[in-house]
Order: structure tokens, then C-alpha cells, then sequence
């Protein structure tokens, strides 16, 4: 099964399988090892150079940022205006592996990027313009984090209600030393259901990522049969039936 997103037709009064209750299963005390081995934080300095050429490149209109994931239900940023928008020829899928955050050595945890093909609806978030580069500073730092992931940044026209506009996308792509093996739904689940870090759990993650665009009025089709299997994984760990 290809983990390729398309939109769906599930109506927001069916329950999710994956629940409040079976997430908790997964959430356990990690400890903060640091930084990912191999790659170098940014510096104040890369920082405000950073952000002061994002701020250029965005010229002289509003700088929007669109949320596919978890921007939109724990952004870093301030906002003076949203909308729903849509990046054609690309998806949602859980290929940045990592060992920190919501991953450890002994489990390693997956979450998401946009990846080439299909489609994926989001939000377009508008920063204020009287303190653009401090927000951009804000959301660059929590995105990216390190020099090595700067390339992961990307503007993109989307196709939204006021018609095309253009955003800043983070993780629009995948470097190779990040990408995770998993290629099917099953077996990203058999990695949500198991990985938690400092930060929680990737189960975590898929629970508020579904319900917040659920309640944004984005149905993902995939994401869905993602969290039952998730949940099916839970349960079954809680009971015994497969091996961690």
C-alpha cells in the first residue's frame, strides 16, 4: 500500500481508533540525549542571516507559511490571518528518521515531509509584517534546527480559495541520510506505535496531526487508515499479541 495522501470522503462523525487512551500507551520518560549526532546547530548568527534572506526572497508582499502537519496545531509563530490551500504534486508522508525528538537509539521515530507526487491540503498561515524576520527567526529555528537541513526550505505556489499564493514550505523533500526505510503504511505504523522520545511519541504526533485537520476540514485518506493501523498496533502490544 502506497503511503501517498489523497483526499477522502470521511465524514467527521466517524471516531478515530487511535484514542486519548491508547496514545498514553505510548508515552514514556526518555531522556534528552542532545543533539543529532553528525549535524550542526544553527548559530544566533545563521539564524538572522537566515531569516533576513527569507525575508528578501519573500520581496514585498505577505509572508505566508504553509502548515501541513504539526504547524498546524503547535505553531511557533504568530499569525494575522489563515487559509486553507493545497500544494499540487506533492504529499504527506512520514520519511525524516531520527533518533531524538520523538525517536531514541533503541526506537527509532519517523515523522513528516512533503514528498514528490499527488496532492496535500494544509494551512496557510500569514505572519505579521511589523516583526516578519523575529517570527521567521522563531519558526526556522523550531523547523530546522541545523545547517544541514537549511536545503529542506521552499517556496511554492499553492492554490487557494483567493487563488495562487505563494508560501514558504518546510521539509518539502527529503535529504538521503534522513529518509527512513519504511515504504508502506504497515510499516510506518509497526515505528509509530513503538517510538517515543523527549518530546513524546510518534503516536502522539499522528493523533493530534489527524484530529487538527479533521477539525480544519482536511481529510487525509491515507493519514486515516494510518491511525487505525496505529491503534490495532497499540492494542496489540498492550495485550501481548506481537513482539516489540
Amino acid at each position: 500500500m502506497s503511503i501517498m495522501n489523497e483526499h477522502s470522503s470521511i465524514t467527521h462523525d466517524t471516531q478515530m481508533a487511535l484514542t486519548p487512551e491508547l496514545v498514553r500507551q505510548t508515552m514514556r520518560p526518555e531522556p534528552d540525549l542532545g543533539d543529532e549526532p553528525g549535524l550542526t546547530p544553527l548559530s544566533d548568527q545563521d539564524l538572522d542571516d537566515l531569516a533576513r534572506r527569507l525575508d528578501r526572497e519573500c520581496g514585498g508582499g505577505h509572508l505566508w507559511i504553509f502548515a501541513y502537519g504539526s504547524l498546524i496545531w503547535k505553531p511557533d509563530h504568530e499569525a494575522v490571518e489563515q487559509r486553507r490551500a493545497t500544494a499540487f504534486g506533492w504529499h504527506r508522508a512520514f520519511t525524516l528518521r531520527m533518533n531524538r525528538w520523538r525517536g531514541s537509539p533503541r526506537q527509532h521515530g519517523l515523522m513528516m515531509a512533503l514528498k514528490r507526487g499527488g496532492r496535500c491540503d494544509g494551512v496557510i498561515y500569514r505572519l505579521p509584517d511589523q516583526d516578519r524576520i523575529g517570527q521567521l527567526r522563531r519558526v526556522v529555528l523550531r523547523e530546522i534546527r541545523y545547517r544541514e537541513n537549511v536545503d529542506m526550505l521552499r517556496w511554492m505556489d499553492l492554490h487557494t480559495s483567493a487563488g495562487k499564493t505563494r508560501a514558504l514550505v518546510f521539509w518539502a523533500g527529503t535529504p538521503p541520510e534522513k529518509t527512513g526505510s519504511e515504504e508502506t503504511l504497515d510499516e510506518v505504523a509497526h515505528v509509530l506505535a513503538r517510538a517515543c522520545g523527549p518530546a513524546g511519541s510518534c503516536a502522539e504526533y499522528l493523533y493530534n496531526t489527524v484530529l487538527h485537520l479533521r477539525q480544519a476540514g482536511i481529510n487525509d485518506r491515507n493519514l486515516w487508515r494510518l491511525q487505525e493501523l496505529v491503534a490495532d498496533q497499540i492494542a496489540a502490544l498492550r495485550d501481548g499479541q506481537v513482539t516489540r
